[in-house]
């Protein structure tokens, strides 16, 4: 007993402290003011999904780099060349480095000289490599400098990208960089992130250039934009002075005509370079250059050694005050493009929070009222199990400082209708040793000590899958994977823990007496009356490969509904009260977006609008989304836009690489699980209906409908982990009757252990389904591509643990046979035996 209490407080000591972590999300603003700020720092935070805002992924220009790098290195090669007296001529496209020398021993001597250009002294990166052919040399940039280049590039722009959003006064925005050559910009709150969009993709690289004389062969053409048109600079190529000397730049008008202007101030070392090069060239022009556009070319009246100047131009006081914001922030390293942009108002994702809330509370409500009403006082340990998990998944959330999206309000719902496996799987284990007339407290042990190993199997083989979620998954997705991984741990954790606690409690002062604990009696009939299901086995699996057939075809053709995160392109919510759909096709027409798809949405007036990509368009196209707000307002002004996502091409084609990969790795890491817990013809076999569970709810998408995005990703993953948790419990069951009688008819055997494992098989379906039927019937659009196919494939995964699993298991345990191979590896206790008996 001592042992018991002992217990009891360790676990009680954790649970509590994870609900502490977690209380801090439900009490409301005026309590947490009056709290330590150390307790209410770890809490979570709400996605853009469910407060609002935007998102941007900016992706740099790889070419653009690759051109600056190879700019560069002509540059240090010229000097070094010029340097050693080497006479040398260039030829091929500037991105091509070829030099071309009259005499061997020039080319020769060249090796010698730029031998130190090869290996960066710093990192010790080689820089280049050096190819010869005759009298020509050909410097080609290493991958490996390259991607080092990439990698400052991006660290780089990180910073640029923080200071500029500091400038704007935006709250709290979130910038990471996301794989090799993106970064990622979340926006709490700003609901049209056009001006933050135009600020980042502007990359405000300054230089001042003197205007070329008529006699300069080495010059370039920039272009100047002002109100009578378009006129053109021919200006030196060399740079006179560099903008990142600009210490300073602010807002200012003009005071004799009260134009806006941009006054600028240069570090010590620019202010002399200005100083200098103004002194020795008074009379001429000096181009101010952004970005290869020449904003004004003042004539050098006299010395400028103040360090400070003005740039004019046709501005009005938003552009001037937005350009001295980019010329304080500093330029980008390299042009970043927007690949992809989505954006949710508040008001959408407060009715997301509320569908989230309401039916996860139906749900729950519901799995409680099942287990309840099945299993009387021991479902209210279930139910006490399930609360304070849900607590613990809070906690645990809470701690890592998690963002809270609509995927992760799905995944704690769904995770809600898994973790009472675990208890259903503990209390049939209970019932089964307790109807074989053990004691109380010997049921109790012997049902933990039987349902331990399915459990960890069974867990293990779900996070194998929703594992891959993580670490391919992006945004909302990835948030998903977390929460799910934390339910199944929690649900471990307190399923072997807390649930054995309480049922020892239970049966306190009656450890040597019988137990009974509730259940359905028809099941239990037939699970003990062992039903032959095998003779159905040819009829479920010709069946099974039909329907699966038949889902490909329909893959092939028509094909599934993809979403943008798929095809790319744009999608906007439009809501108009009033405006019929061929009004809205009018409108969009007229503005030239004829390709516009038009879905009705919900109520009357709503509307999902989509464009496709152009041809080689590779950024996402914000004019077309202004075009279409501006066609729809000029109907009707009152309209509302309160979600847009735009999807570029790079996007969407990583997106479809990922998703294959993932659901691909996902079949090989459960069939190496299995294949080391069990045997080969066991992983072959839950392998093989797992991918005709998948091929089914594929045709669920292109029969129904159902857009496929990566919301519909996630819900493949976890249905695998979901079909794979459900073979894993009808295997064990295989593998332990065969241990205890392998003389048994392989057909019987089978029979017996799916019987004795039907009603939990059932019992886990009934509450998984009732956990999600609320969010498959009220969820509405933004969940529809997870709920939906969820309840599909819990209805087609049990079916197949039932029907398909066991007798593809059949066919390959008769070829093991006739192989001369034994249908499980021995195990310990029976190897020690074999070694025993041997002379």
């Amino acid at each position: 007993m001592n042992n018991f209490y002992r217990r009891a407080a360790l676990c009680g000591l954790l649970i509590l402290c994870m609900l502490l972590s977690a209380i801090p999300n439900l009490l409301p603003s005026t309590v947490a003011s009056h709290l330590p700020s150390w307790y209410i720092h770890s809490t979570l935070s709400l996605g853009l999904d469910l407060q609002g805002g935007s998102h941007l992924l900016l992706q740099a220009d790889g070419q653009a780099m690759q051109l600056q790098a190879h700019q560069g290195l002509a540059d240090e090669v010229a000097d070094v060349l010029q340097q050693s007296g080497i006479t040398f001529r260039w030829v091929g496209a500037p991105e091509d480095l070829r030099l071309v020398f009259n005499k061997e021993a020039q080319l020769l001597e060249a090796k010698q000289q730029l031998q130190p250009l090869f290996r960066d002294a710093a990192t010790g990166i080689r820089r280049v490599e050096l190819l010869q052919d005759g009298h020509q040399l050909s410097l080609q940039i290493t991958q490996d400098w390259q991607n080092h280049l990439m990698s400052e590039a991006i660290e780089r722009s990180l910073e640029v990208v923080r200071r500029r959003l500091d400038e704007t006064g935006l709250v709290e925005p979130s910038i990471t960089r996301q794989g090799r050559e993106s970064i990622l910009v979340q926006m709490p709150g700003v609901a049209d992130p056009a001006e933050v969009r135009a600020l980042l993709g502007t990359t405000a690289k300054m230089t001042f250039h003197w205007l070329a004389d008529a006699a300069d062969a080495s010059v370039l053409t920039a272009i100047h934009w002002d109100a009578t048109g378009e006129q053109r600079y021919r200006i030196e190529t060399a740079v006179a002075l560099e903008g990142q000397h600009i210490r300073d730049a602010r807002l200012g008008f003009d005071p004799e005509t009260g134009a806006a202007v941009v006054h600028f101030t240069l570090d010590t070392e620019g202010a002399r370079l200005f100083a200098d090069m103004t002194r020795a060239n008074m009379g001429r022009a000096l181009a101010i250059v952004l970005d290869d556009t020449v904003i004004t070319a003042p004539v050098i009246q006299g010395v400028i050694s103040g360090g400070s100047g003005e740039i004019s131009g046709s501005f009005t006081p938003r552009e001037a005050g937005d350009l001295a914001l980019l010329l304080r922030a500093g330029a980008l390293p390299v042009p970043l493009q927007v690949i992809e942009e989505r954006s949710v108002g508040p008001d959408l994702g407060s009715d997301a929070i509320s569908m989230g809330v309401t039916t996860g509370m139906i749900g729950a409500a519901l799995v409680l009222a099942f287990m309840l009403a099945v299993y009387g006082s021991w479902g209210a340990i279930a139910c006490v199990a399930l609360i304070v998990n849900l607590g613990l998944i809070l906690g645990v959330l809470s701690l890592l400082r998690a963002t809270l999206t609509l995927p992760g309000i799905a995944g704690i719902i769904l995770t809600l209708g898994m973790a009472v496996d675990a208890n259903i799987l503990i209390n049939e284990r209970i019932r089964e040793e307790a109807r074989k007339g053990y004691s109380a407290a010997m049921a109790l042990k012997e049902g933990f000590s039987r349902a331990w190993s399915t459990i960890l199997d069974s867990n293990l083989t779900t996070l194998i899958a929703i594992s891959l979620l993580f670490f391919f998954g992006s945004g909302p997705v990835k948030g998903f994977a977390v929460t799910i991984g934390i339910g199944l741990l929690t649900s471990l954790f307190t399923s072997i823990t807390l649930t054995r606690l309480l049922m020892e409690w239970r049966i306190r002062g009656k450890a040597r007496q019988p137990l009974k604990i509730a259940g359905v009696q028809w099941l239990d009939r037939l699970s003990q009356t062992v039903p032959d299901l095998m003779r159905a086995r040819r009829l479920g699996l010709a069946l099974s490969l039909a329907l699966s057939l038949a889902s490909v075809a329909l893959f092939v053709q028509p094909g599934m509904h993809y979403g943008i995160d798929f095809t790319g392109g744009t999608l906007v919510d439009v809501r108009a009260e009033g405006m019929s759909t061929e009004s809205l096709r009018h409108q969009l027409a007229e503005q030239g977006l004829v390709q516009a798809s038009i879905q009705e949405s919900g109520e009357a007036g709503q509307y999902l609008v989509r464009l496709p990509l152009a041809e080689q368009q590779q950024a996402v196209a914000t004019a077309q989304v202004e075009q279409l707000k501006q066609a729809v307002l000029a109907a009707q002004p009152e309209a509302d836009f309160p979600r847009t996502e735009l999807v570029g091409p790079r996007v969407s084609g990583d997106f479809s690489d990922m998703t294959l990969l993932a659901i691909l790795i996902a079949g090989g890491g459960m069939l190496g699980y299995l294949w080391w817990r069990f045997e080969s013809h066991f992983a072959l076999a839950a392998t093989l209906t797992i991918a005709l569970d998948l091929t089914k709810t594929i045709g669920f998408f292109v029969l129904t409908g159902v857009e496929f995005n990566l919301t519909a990703v996630a819900a493949l993953l976890a249905l695998i982990g979901y079909s794979v948790n459900d073979k894993v419990v009808v295997f064990d069951r295989i593998r332990e009757n065969l241990r205890l009688t392998p003389d048994k008819p392989m057909l019987q055997l089978l029979n017996e252990s799916i019987g004795s494992t039907l009603t939990r098989t059932v019992f886990t379906s009934v509450t998984t389904l009732l956990a999600l039927l609320p969010m498959g019937i009220a969820g509405g659009s933004a969940v529809s591509s997870f709920a939906l196919p969820m309840l599909f494939g819990v209805v087609v995964g049990t079916a197949s643990s039932i029907f398909i699993a066991s007798p593809l298991l059949y066919l390959l345990a008769q070829r093991r046979i006739r192989q001369g191979l034994p249908q499980l590896r021995p195990t310990a206790e029976a190897l020690r035996c074999e070694l025993e008996v041997m002379p």
